[in-house]
C-alpha cells in the first residue's frame, strides 16, 4: 500500500508486527483495501485461548503453512485480525488485547471506539 491509511484515533497507522509480518497486504500494518473482505483491521496480542477459539470456528492460525510463508502463531505475536473475528470473542469474553494505535480506523465500522480504548495495551 502506498496510500497512508490511518489508525482509530485518526492519526498515521503504526506498525502491528513483521515477526511474524502481518497484515492483509504483509506489510507488517494492518492496512486494507476493499479486497479485503475480511477487515483485517485489529492489531491483537495473541493468547491461548483465541488461538484455541480462531481454530475452533475454522481458522488455524497455529499452524504453520510453509508453501504461504505463515510460521504460525503463538501466544505473544501480533497479528491483525478480522474485526469480526475479534468482535465474537469479545462476546465469548476471550477477546485479545488490541494494540490500538496500529488498529485501522476502519475497525470502527464493526467494533466500537469504547470496545477498542477498553481492551488497548498502548494508552496510557
Amino acid at each position: 500500500m502506498n496510500n497512508q491509511q490511518l489508525n482509530v484515533f485518526e492519526e498515521p497507522l503504526e506498525e502491528c508486527s513483521c515477526n511474524p509480518i502481518t497484515g492483509f497486504f504483509r506489510s507488517g500494518c494492518c492496512e486494507t483495501s476493499d479486497q479485503d473482505i475480511g477487515n483485517h483491521t485489529v492489531c491483537a496480542l495473541m493468547t491461548k485461548e483465541f488461538l484455541l477459539f480462531s481454530f475452533e470456528k475454522g481458522n488455524d492460525l497455529i499452524s504453520a503453512v510453509p508453501q504461504f510463508d505463515f510460521p504460525g502463531l503463538k501466544p505473544g505475536d501480533k497479528w491483525c485480525l478480522c474485526a469480526n473475528r475479534w468482535l465474537e470473542a469479545y462476546e465469548e469474553n476471550i477477546a485479545p488485547s488490541i494494540i490500538s494505535r496500529a488498529t485501522n480506523i476502519r475497525a470502527l465500522e464493526i467494533i466500537t471506539i469504547e470496545k477498542i480504548k477498553e481492551f488497548a495495551i498502548d494508552l496510557s
